[in-house]
């Protein structure tokens, strides 16, 4: 009998950690959220390739290597970098990722399995995957998961916990396993589960990584960014003169709209919401999508017009997307590399005509690059004033 009790609990904590840790394969890294902007699992090629199987036909030191600096090792001349450059022709951005959160991403990717579908109800249409229901006979729209936040650990915070306790009660009370070494194993992997969960929940408090909420209009980047090739600054008129880069007003959507009335995807729809603002002289209600702390102070007009920074270089490719999703965490972590690591446009910019000591060391060669974090872009004032 008293073997038995000590093999149930051994028992069930096998069980449990091994369904733990297959969810965990299946649950996508928050840095997924940003990888997902350009590429698919399985789904065919979107605006880089098709991921599905990467792991058996890379190396995992070349996959690191590529996804920290694509462009550094197509510089070096690496075949296969090159010959990707050379097919897909849109550079990957750098990421300010370690290798334990590249090999996360990997890992997802291996273990990846597509949820399966549902059978659709027959007095409906059915969805395809990434779809939402458009206005019937025009098409509809694709749309981004919300991924954002550290994920569900709810349930397995709760479990762990109830786990401690009854350790605790048992090891003192009850005595019911009589192994107290069983005791302390529980005791000791709860608090290391719990501690984790409460680092990572507080780690990504106040941040949106996928966030990509409904809007009051179906309105699609890929469809004006991309295939109608808008610039950013004809919509977002703040971008070089002003800290916000600012959202369009109807009268700038009818700027198009009063000629074109009905959309390939979505039909008349969703274009008469903007007659219906227009008319009745109400603005919409957009959503933000990135969103700052109060206390963080981010200027648009500094970071294009002397920054010389592209608009997605922070907020992604959206001339792919057709609902936009924020990729970036928008940490102070990942702003702080960024500026460590950004050279600064130094010369031939007359907005940095004023640092003549550090011109003066360009030219006696005793500084060759010239980053942010040069300029005051890691001093503490410099965002929160």
């Amino acid at each position: 009998m008293k073997n038995r009790f000590t093999i149930i609990p051994v028992f069930f904590l096998f069980t449990f950690f091994s369904t733990f840790n297959l969810n965990a394969q299946n649950t996508a890294p928050a840095e997924w959220a940003t990888c997902s902007a350009c590429h698919t699992i399985g789904k065919g090629r979107l605006v880089g390739p098709d991921l599905k199987g990467i792991t058996e036909t890379k190396d995992e030191a070349w996959l690191i290597s590529f996804i920290k600096s694509s462009q550094t090792m197509v510089k070096n001349g690496d075949a296969e970098a090159v010959k990707i450059f050379d097919e897909y022709k849109i550079p990957m951005p750098d990421n300010n990722l370690t290798d334990d959160q590249i090999k996360g991403i990997l890992a997802y990717i291996k273990n990846y399995k597509e949820a399966p579908k549902e059978e659709p109800k027959k007095e409906e249409k059915a969805v395809g995957p990434g779809e939402s229901k458009g206005h019937e006979g025009s098409g509809s729209m694709k749309t981004h998961e919300v991924t954002y936040g550290a994920g569900n650990t709810r349930t397995v915070f709760i479990v762990f916990l109830l786990l401690f306790f009854f350790s605790l009660i048992d090891l003192g009370l009850t005595k019911i396993i009589k192994a107290k070494f069983i005791h302390y194993i529980i005791i000791l992997t709860s608090l290391f589960i719990i501690g984790e969960i409460v680092y990572v929940e507080a780690a990504a408090l106040g941040r949106q990584q996928g966030y990509s909420p409904d809007q009051p209009i179906n309105f699609s980047h890929k469809v004006h960014a991309g295939q109608n090739q808008i610039d950013c600054q004809y919509c977002h008129t703040g971008i070089n003169n002003s800290r916000h880069a600012g959202i369009p007003s109807t009268n700038v959507c009818m700027n198009c709209h009063n000629v074109v009335k009905s959309g390939a995807l979505t039909g008349e729809t969703e274009i008469n919401k903007i007659y219906d603002s227009w008319e009745n002289k109400k603005p919409i209600e957009w959503v933000q999508v990135h969103n700052l702390p109060d206390y963080v102070y981010f200027n648009h007009a500094q970071h294009v017009n002397a920054g010389k920074r592209e608009c997605t270089e922070c907020h992604g490719n959206v001339e792919e997307m057709d609902r936009i999703v924020q990729v970036n965490d928008l940490s102070m972590g990942w702003c702080i590399e960024c500026h460590r690591t950004t050279k600064v446009q130094f010369e031939e910019n007359d907005y940095y005509k004023s640092f003549v000591e550090l011109h003066e060391k360009i030219k006696s060669g005793e500084k060759g690059v010239i980053t942010v974090e040069d300029i005051g872009g890691t001093d503490c004032s410099a965002c929160h004033y």
